[in-house]
């Protein structure tokens, strides 16, 4: 549901190459928006984060206990 009213969206996979790291993740496929937009799940299951100080692209540190 949107301020406009309900918007019909689509699910799908697709297979998202980034900096050199490759995975299979979900997306939504929208007729009205037109922009890509990559969250923090694919970026999680890439390995990668954001830095906050440069809003470049890093490694994320893995946490192993």
């Amino acid at each position: 549901m949107t301020a406009g009213g309900p918007v019909n969206v689509e699910f799908s996979e697709v297979k998202v190459r980034l900096m050199g790291r490759e995975a299979t993740v979900r997306v939504v496929i929208s007729d009205i928006i037109d922009k890509v937009l990559i969250g923090i799940t694919t970026l999680e299951i890439l390995g990668l984060m954001i830095d906050p100080t440069t809003g470049t692209l890093k490694e994320a540190p893995y946490l192993l206990y």
